[in-house]
């Protein structure tokens, strides 16, 4: 029987979702739809077994404090699996976040490693996904190691490398040996063409299988509730790569009641847009009074756990500043 009709990023949600089964708390960074799905998804198959916290997320994000109650729950082992990219990686899982060329003067400099590196050395199962598979990207040595992949064996180190998963093939990592093997080639690839596009070497068993395609169960639930779910952080990804348009719209009134007023709408237009304030207007001082009575800005220096709640009970406007694009990065 044939698999049904998918594309490359459902196969991949779905690779990384079977990755994420049995765990009991995931947490996805910022810029990250395709993994921040994945969890999504495994959480949905789990009946709600699962604890996923999205960061930059009003409905999937139980943290209050941010990244700060992230690495807090990293260091106390609350945390099973979590997600890592690189603009570089090589063969001992070395990640580069910082730049390209020689440090004293790089050639390309990147946003930068933040807590990669510490999350790295505490979260068991990290998880390394990078869609683009080149020779570009998979190096022989980064030029940087703003996260290193192991470590001397008197290091104490729970946390590390679990697999990295491509557009192309998924490799899993031995930590005893410190280094990838081939895990199993998508539909279309074989075991040539992901020695071509490596940099870095890594073990081949004689016989490579081929990524078990996502069930027509996975399927329908990528496109319906995780997809939902998914728009809710990425509305751009799930309108332009899951195609999904009814529900993105949908999920405007239903999750985000504070975009029924008739203001957030003018303010905000499509979803997936960003506001903008006219160039040259005059910046409201934070918490200043609006034109509705009995309703306030959501001023930017609310604590978050203060202004989520406030927003989601409908009790705050919608900032009329422009929000971070996270749709960026996939």
């Amino acid at each position: 029987m044939s698999a049904p009709e998918h594309s490359k990023t459902e196969l991949l949600i779905a690779v990384i979702a079977r990755m994420l089964d049995g765990l009991g708390h995931v947490a996805v960074g910022a810029s990250s739809p395709i993994p921040g799905a994945a969890a999504l998804l495994t959480r949905s198959r789990s009946n709600g077994a699962l604890r996923v916290s999205v960061l930059s997320s009003l409905r999937h994000n139980d943290f209050t404090d941010g990244a700060r109650e992230l690495f807090d729950c990293a260091a106390q082992g609350r945390i099973d699996a979590f997600f890592l990219g690189g603009a570089q990686i090589d063969g001992k899982a070395n990640v580069n976040l910082v730049g390209l060329g020689d440090y004293a003067d790089l050639d390309v400099r990147f946003p930068g490693s933040y807590g990669s590196a510490y999350l790295y050395f505490l979260i068991p199962r990290v998880i390394l996904f990078r869609p683009e598979h080149s020779r570009r990207v998979l190096v022989p040595k980064v030029d940087f190691i703003s996260a290193p992949g192991t470590s001397p064996p008197d290091i104490y180190r729970p946390g590390g490398p679990y697999a990295l998963v491509t557009e192309r093939c998924v490799f899993s990592f031995e930590r005893g040996k410190g280094r990838f093997s081939l895990q199993s080639v998508h539909a279309g690839e074989t075991a040539a063409s992901i020695k071509e596009n490596t940099g870095f070497e890594y073990d081949c068993p004689a016989e490579v299988p081929e990524t078990a395609p996502p069930s027509a169960e996975t399927l329908a639930l990528i496109r319906g509730a995780v997809g939902a779910d998914i728009a809710e952080i990425y509305p751009k990804f799930a309108r332009e790569v899951l195609v999904l348009p009814i529900i993105v719209r949908s999920c405007v009134g239903s999750h985000f009641p504070f975009l029924r007023q008739e203001g957030a709408r003018r303010r905000c237009g499509r979803i997936g847009e960003r506001s903008r304030r006219p160039e040259g207007a005059e910046m409201r001082p934070f918490g200043r009074r609006s034109e509705a009575p009995g309703r306030r800005r959501a001023p930017l220096a609310m604590p978050r756990a203060s202004r989520r709640a406030a927003l989601l009970a409908g009790n705050l406007r919608a900032p009329s500043y422009a929000p971070p694009n996270y749709d960026r990065g996939y």
